[in-house]
């Protein structure tokens, strides 16, 4: 099979300057981010659930690893799933199908007899956990105004990171025998809402276009661009590159398509990288961590709130920043203090003594980790894949890279305590500071910027025989 050929590219869209962008844009992103939410809720109440369900079901340190990363299993399968559900039903009923599946999934684990249960209700958590972080960010970017796009896709790594807070929140103000279970219970409200906004959202136009549906794909279109906007040539360009798809760009086997390779090459190593880089062996075990070095049940639980409270910072710092300094210069800006504290934090565990100094080091140190990986990597994790990946593979390459982030989630989450009980935290934490110096080497030399460009000036750009990133930078 042929390679496809370029399309006639277009300079990058700016806003159109005629006048506001569409209330229904904001709505878009605000609703459909609650998917963000639920995911960042239900795989950081876990955090503070731990402490008593490992006292309450007696769970080795295997068995709490279980616990923990069976979400994350599925997750891996909801990813798969939910992309090629979006690719035949469309971005929006899957969301809105996502939204169930978490509410069964809380009424579960809330309800759960025993271990056998909560595992299986924790894994049909992780079904949602993976068709949220897939479909989400392709929702919103597919809708979003390419000026705008990079702070309403933020928005959705920003609800995760309010999601991780509230759990914390809820771990600490539900600290007794029990409490999980009304923990687990809690998810069924922002559910509910996901479930009820997604019936008032629309379609994708580019899934409209892609499946003929080019004058429903027009009306959309009006009601997502501000007043004067051409919408008429916005679809055309979407046309395009939709009829420039080979025949089988919605199969898995289009995958292997040479001129693919450098976008999914970037967007499974971002996706690899932000778990390598240490975030979630500090979401999931924090609380236990602190616990165990003698911090104390409640101040881990506190340290946890402030590292909640550091998420939600770093996603308001990192919706500014991707759209006003760029994706990758704000992995480059600041993923090099991420990897200097978590350094900072294995010294303190490995050099420093039981002391009120290694404690204040210790917790200054996490925050500070939080705050420049929630911004560096985290607010980019979701944005990058979306935007590069090509309208005819979006579906499956999102899929993939996804897979790639819950697998490598999935290996942290399972590894983490083993790690500190075979070769210490100082060990464990100074890989996660390794890999951190990895993925800025990685983005240095194969992520190219995409700041305001339109995701179809992006593909273009991939049909190209420069390297993917010169190529970009010269349209």
């Amino acid at each position: 099979m042929p390679e496809p050929t370029a399309v006639a590219a277009r300079p990058p869209e700016k806003d159109s300057g005629k006048g506001r962008t569409p209330g229904l844009v904001y709505a878009v992103a605000a609703v459909s981010a609650l998917g963000g939410l639920l995911f960042g809720y239900d795989t950081g109440i876990i955090s503070g659930a731990l402490l008593h369900l490992r006292d309450d079901l007696d769970l080795s340190s295997r068995e709490q690893e279980i616990v923990v990363s069976v979400i994350l299993l599925g997750a891996m399968v909801g990813a798969v799933v939910s992309g090629r559900a979006a690719v035949r039903h469309g971005r929006r009923r899957v969301v809105a199908a996502v939204a169930v599946i978490f509410a069964l999934g809380a009424v579960a684990a809330a309800l759960a007899p025993g271990v056998a249960t909560l595992i299986a209700a924790r894994f049909v958590l992780g079904l949602a956990v993976g068709g949220a972080s897939n479909m989400v960010p392709v929702y919103i970017a597919e809708l979003s105004p390419p000026a705008i796009r990079g702070r309403l896709m933020v928005v959705f790594q920003l609800m995760v990171a309010i999601g991780q807070l509230i759990a914390y929140v809820c771990g600490w103000a539900l600290n007794d025998s029990g409490g999980w279970r009304v923990m687990f219970a809690l998810a069924v409200v922002p559910a509910a809402a996901l479930a009820i906004g997604m019936a008032f959202l629309p379609e994708s136009p580019r899934w409209l276009i892609e499946n003929g549906r080019t004058e429903a794909a027009l009306r959309t279109l009006g009601r997502l661009r501000p007043a004067g906007t051409d919408v008429a040539a916005e679809a055309a360009e979407i046309t395009a590159v939709t009829a420039s798809a080979p025949a089988h760009g919605g199969s898995w086997r289009s995958l292997g398509q040479r001129w693919l390779r450098p976008a999914l090459l970037i967007a499974v190593g971002i996706a690899a990288f932000s778990q390598l880089t240490g975030i979630n062996a500090i979401v999931y075990y924090a609380p236990t961590i602190l616990a165990d070095a003698g911090f104390g049940d409640s101040v881990a639980l506190l340290t946890g709130i402030g590292i909640g409270t550091m998420l939600v910072v770093a996603g308001v710092v990192g919706a500014i920043a991707v759209d006003k300094t760029g994706r990758r210069r704000t992995i480059l800006w600041f993923l090099p203090g991420s990897a200097l504290a978590m350094t900072v934090l294995a010294l303190a565990f490995g050099v420093l003594g039981d002391s009120a100094t290694q404690r204040w080091t210790v917790i200054i140190a996490l925050f500070a980790y939080i705050l420049f990986n929630g911004v560096g990597m985290q607010a980019v994790v979701w944005l990058i894949g979306p935007e590069i990946l090509p309208l005819s593979v979006r579906g499956q390459a999102t899929s993939l890279a996804t897979v790639c982030l819950w697998g490598f989630d999935l290996l942290i989450a399972m590894t983490a305590l083993t790690a500190i009980n075979t070769i210490g935290r100082s060990g464990t934490f100074l890989f996660y500071a390794l890999m951190n110096v990895a993925c800025i080497a990685f983005v240095a030399v194969k992520v190219p910027e995409t700041k305001g460009r339109s995701l179809e000036s992006i593909e273009q750009a991939l049909h190209s025989p420069l390297p993917f990133r010169k190529a970009l930078e010269e349209r």
